[in-house]
């Protein structure tokens, strides 16, 4: 069974459009505030917007179980705060999808440059996984 819409809409399992759409400008300004906290090297400020079980896959090179896990990939990969642009937010629902640059010191402390595209997945308000596809430039 699709989608259906009628006058009121709903969207897929009955979700009414209107609240579907709340959902996903909610969750899009919450990321926004968490990579705020990150350009401001606040970690644990961040980290508050991850749900306790947070997964993060990144693509052909590593997967981080948990909220504890995020916050040692950070100290070690976020040591300088990085610096960012999200090119394009776009939210669907429960995702929102993350396309920009980003600039990280590299294991001999040169700036790096990466392309990225995050899926990001949320619950009840919180980033609860996290897919990332990061290319060097």
């Amino acid at each position: 069974m699709g989608k259906q819409f009628s006058i009121l809409g709903t969207y897929s399992l009955g979700t009414p459009i209107k609240s579907h759409i709340q959902m996903s400008a909610t969750n899009k300004a919450i990321l926004e505030k968490a990579n705020q906290a990150i350009r401001e090297g606040d970690n644990e400020g961040f980290l508050a917007h991850c749900t306790d079980d947070t997964e993060w896959i990144f693509i052909g090179d590593r997967i981080l179980q948990g909220k504890e896990a995020v916050r040692q990939y950070m100290v070690e990969v976020y040591a300088e705060p990085p610096t960012f642009m999200a090119e394009n937010l776009i939210a669907e629902g429960d995702f929102v999808t993350a396309i920009g640059k980003i600039t990280l010191k590299d294991e001999t402390g040169e700036a790096a440059s990466y392309s990225y595209c995050d899926v990001w997945r949320f619950r009840d308000g919180k980033m609860a996984a996290l897919k990332a596809f990061v290319i060097k430039d």
